[in-house]
């Protein structure tokens, strides 16, 4: 029997059907009659990306041929490998709208925060499964799994890349919730995003919200500590907020964040790109204006519309028919993804898909609640779509080692 067959197709075939998506909206975006208005280097973006999905290619094929154990056995390694990386590139890396975030190879920059992120994956999954008696349950192995998180987050924050620490952050709870963290601390841990979320909208819906979610707990985990823990931690949430807007950050900083909440506040400053990319969204309709007629994408009203932004292209150029299908293909990748780690008996890899799928979802929506104003623009691509190298390479490198896991879930599942 021809082994390929017992490939994931569904997710190659959803792989490569995001991605030809990318690549169209890349070319509407550098390539159109936008062009005129672009630099050279930015016009060669269409091109260089197809370069990057020929090498996904041959990764996606080439990762398949590995067996699967040897994730596990080089996870330490390469975690300690990216640290390194993740330190030289503080110390002699290219600055890139204000990040310091690419380390210069003469032949092209890497995105060492990218790499990064595959493998603390690693690391945190080989960690939390090595052992049978090792589970998140367990404070002190938690807070180990979370040091080994924190380590890449802190270098990223000081690389000034506050958008892809956040993805760091958000894998705590993720991987903690899998490995076995009591949903109510499991809560507890992302409170403070989602008070401090809506106190930005407003201060007594951050109030609601602690109030809820201390309710939440203490029905869910009936312990009074905790509970006092989460509204005690509410309120701090709430109370430095407010203290941060008004009398922290500094005017262009609150700007951006009162642009979100009311973009009219300062619609040629700070509130210019929500109001550009609601009005490139709005303006699609149902089916869109057509391939290369989008006015504020081929006008050059969007920014960075070949990467944080790409999602406005869609949006206005194939209307609510094409977002959907974007959106619709993402959330069939999420649920393929958490189906083969729910089926899978391996606990590494259930931990390790589980991840990949956390930090796809993250990017998922994160960019496209900053393209529709239901966020603050953090700046972080669309995973499969935007342009950019290293994303797409390692995102093509994280999903080809899902296929390969369940590609190879009998033989795997007997490693333990």
């Amino acid at each position: 029997m021809n082994k390929t067959r017992n490939l994931n197709w569904t997710l190659i075939l959803t792989w490569l059907a995001l991605t030809a998506i990318g690549l169209v909206a890349i070319y509407s975006a550098t390539q159109g009659p936008v062009s005129q208005f672009l630099p050279e280097y930015i016009q060669n973006n269409f091109t260089k990306q197809l370069i990057w999905i020929a090498i996904g290619l041959v990764i996606m094929v080439g990762i398949q041929f590995l067996p699967p154990e040897i994730f596990r056995e080089l996870s330490y390694l390469l975690y300690g490998l990216g640290l390194i990386m993740m330190i030289l590139t503080l110390l002699f890396g290219v600055e890139v709208h204000g990040s310091k975030s690419w380390l210069d190879l003469g032949f092209v920059r890497f995105q060492t925060s990218e790499f990064m992120k595959l493998v603390t994956i690693l690391a945190v999954a080989q960690f939390l499964t090595s052992r049978r008696d090792i589970s998140a349950e367990n404070l002190t192995y938690a807070l180990i799994a979370t040091t080994l998180v924190a380590l890449p987050t802190v270098l990223t924050v000081m690389q000034n890349d506050m958008g892809t620490a956040l993805v760091f952050l958000a894998l705590i709870p993720i991987l903690l919730f899998w490995s076995g963290l009591p949903y109510g601390i499991s809560l507890f841990m992302i409170s403070p995003a989602i008070v401090g979320y809506l106190t930005i909208i407003g201060w007594h819906w951050g109030l609601i919200a602690t109030v809820v979610i201390t309710i939440a707990i203490f029905f869910i985990q009936k312990r009074h500590w905790l509970s006092f823990a989460s509204f005690a931690t509410g309120i701090l949430v709430l109370i430095g907020v407010q203290v941060a807007l008004f009398h922290v950050l500094q005017p262009h900083q609150r700007a951006r964040i009162e642009a979100f909440t009311n973009p009219s506040f300062d619609p040629q400053g700070a509130g210019w790109n929500i109001i550009q990319a609601k009005t490139a969204i709005g303006s699609g309709g149902f089916s869109g204006k057509g391939f290369l007629e989008g006015t504020q994408t081929q006008l050059r009203f969007l920014p960075e519309q070949w990467t944080d932004f790409i999602f406005c292209v869609i949006g206005e150029e194939f209307g609510f028919i094409g977002a959907s299908i974007v959106i619709l293909l993402f959330l069939f990748l999420f649920y393929k993804l958490l189906n083969i780690a729910a089926n899978h008996k391996h606990p590494f890899a259930q931990l390790f898909i589980v991840g990949v799928t956390g930090v796809f979802f993250i990017h998922f929506f994160i960019n496209v609640g900053s393209s529709t104003a239901l966020l603050p623009i953090i700046g972080l691509p669309l995973p499969f779509i935007s342009y950019g190298g290293t994303a797409f390479l390692i995102n093509t490198l994280m999903l080809a080692i899902c296929v390969n896991m369940d590609f190879y879930k009998r033989e795997f599942s007997t490693y333990l």
